[in-house]
C-alpha cells in the first residue's frame, strides 16, 4: 500500500468512525513482528501505549543505507498509525526519512484533532526514533 492510495481511501471515507475502523485494518495488514523483536530495545517511550519498532538496514544499488522497519503496538489504532507512518518511512535511505514530514501527512488527513494528546506524543515519539535511526545510520555511513 501507497501513501496515496492511504490519502485516496480516506478521502472515501466521510464519517470519522469509518477512518478509525479503516486505520485499525490498516494495522492488520502490518508484516508480523516476532516475539523476540519485542524488546526493551525496539520498545518506544513516550507512547501511551506499548510500541516496538525494529529497523533492519540494508544497502541499495548505489550503496546507501536504507531502513526498513516492523513495527507492532498493543493497541489496535497504534498499529494503524505505525503502518501509515511506516509507508512513508520504511525502505527508505535516511536523507529521505530525514526530509520526510510525516506530521504534516498524519495533520493532512485530519489526526491532529482527532488523536488524543497521549496519542499525538506516541505518534511523535514514534517519527523521532525512526529520525534518530536515520541520522545514525547516516553518520555511520560516512
Amino acid at each position: 500500500m501507497t501513501i496515496d492510495e492511504i490519502r485516496d481511501n480516506f478521502a472515501l471515507l466521510d464519517d470519522w468512525d469509518d477512518r478509525y475502523r479503516y486505520v485499525i485494518e490498516l494495522g492488520r495488514t502490518l508484516d508480523p513482528m516476532p516475539e523476540e523483536e519485542h524488546s526493551s530495545t525496539n520498545k518506544v517511550n513516550g507512547c501511551a501505549s506499548q510500541v516496538w519498532l525494529s529497523r533492519r538496514v540494508s544497502r541499495n544499488a548505489a550503496g546507501e543505507p536504507v531502513l526498513s522497519y516492523l513495527g507492532d503496538s498493543d493497541a489496535h489504532i497504534v498499529r494503524g498509525l505505525i503502518a501509515i507512518l511506516l509507508t512513508l518511512v520504511s525502505g527508505r535511505t535516511p536523507k529521505e526519512i530525514l526530509a520526510a514530514e510525516p506530521i504534516a501527512v498524519f495533520d493532512e488527513l485530519g489526526f491532529r484533532e482527532h488523536l488524543t494528546p497521549q496519542r499525538s506524543n506516541g505518534l511523535r515519539s514514534m517519527i523521532e526514533r525512526i529520525k534518530a535511526d536515520a541520522h545514525e545510520a547516516l553518520e555511520a555511513s560516512a
